[in-house]
């Protein structure tokens, strides 16, 4: 990392946090519902809950609900959740720190 000047930047270091938080989090549920990690159906949920974190983050963070890395990770295991759930994937409340301002936005944006 010591060439890597872009990395230096504080904006890319906290994105990149964010995202490390994501992984995290889609790890711990994929473990929980039992999904293995080739699964094909993953690539179309993952692009399908990108596409709604994108959406939903916008709003949340209008509503100031998204201040931190922590919490931008969680809305978007909160989109792969109900991804999943589309897909007739049962997350259980254990593997996902549950949210009803995240759940509202998500519930808004998917309508």
């Amino acid at each position: 990392m010591d060439n890597d000047e872009f990395g230096r930047d504080p904006a890319v270091r906290s994105m990149r946090r964010a995202f490390g938080q994501m992984e995290r989090l889609q790890q711990t549920m994929f473990e929980a519902v039992g999904l293995l990690p080739l699964d094909r159906r993953l690539r179309a949920w993952r692009e399908q809950a990108l596409q709604s974190s994108e959406q939903a983050s916008a709003r949340a963070g209008r509503r100031g609900l998204t201040r931190s890395e922590d919490e931008a990770a969680l809305l978007y295991a909160h989109c792969l959740a109900r991804i999943l759930e589309r897909g007739r994937i049962t997350v259980p409340v254990a593997a996902l720190n549950r949210n009803e301002a995240f759940e509202q936005v998500i519930e808004e944006i998917l309508q």
